[in-house]
């Protein structure tokens, strides 16, 4: 449905092409690039923080862009399930009957949120994770590679969740796990 015009990058980053791909101009010269183009889609990833992503995805709601959702022909998003504005689905991804994702949400791949639960606007669902049925990932939270949380959970916004883990029970928000079921530390 979409074609790539160009690349807005951060200040100070490559002004010439990034992935073949012209470099437009920089984040302040987003309402100049309004004048021509009318959509746009964040593609900066979050580890430790959602905060730039939000930072951006208001910046260009506040300008006038339209935030599209964009779904890889290679993932299957059920009919009975929605999609916020900006959310990206990438390849191999699978939403379930029933679930629920928030704005600016990415869904990386071969990530897999079952049926009837709820991502949150700003999460990132990292590649080969299973949010299971019923489980609610509070706003702005990062779920690592090859996590597995346990049906009916919710896991606290703003948190961050690594790699590998498997999450059976309930998550405060501004929560780091780093290992099974261990708490390291609380972000904030």
């Amino acid at each position: 449905k979409y074609k790539i015009t160009g690349i807005v990058n951060e200040p100070g980053g490559n002004t010439d092409s990034v992935l073949g791909y012209e470099v437009l101009g920089n984040d302040a010269d987003l309402p100049e690039l309004f004048k021509k183009y009318t959509n746009a889609l964040i593609t900066l990833g979050q580890i430790k923080s959602a905060d730039l992503r939000v930072k951006l995805y208001l910046q260009t709601q506040k300008i006038g862009f339209e935030l599209p959702t964009v779904i890889s022909p290679r993932a299957y998003v059920s009919k009975y399930a929605s999609l916020g504005a900006g959310t990206v689905v990438m390849h191999d991804s699978l939403i379930n009957t029933g679930a629920k994702i928030g704005n600016n949400c990415i869904l990386n791949t071969k990530s897999l949120v079952e049926h009837d639960a709820i991502v949150e606007d700003h999460c990132h669902i990292s590649t080969s994770s299973v949010v299971n049925g019923g489980t609610v990932i509070r706003e702005k939270t990062f779920i690592g590679s090859n996590t597995i949380t346990k049906e009916y959970i919710t896991v606290g916004k703003n948190s961050v969740i690594g790699g590998g883990l498997r999450v059976v029970s309930d998550v405060q928000e501004n929560t780091l796990m780093n290992n099974n079921e261990h708490i390291i530390a609380e972000k904030g």
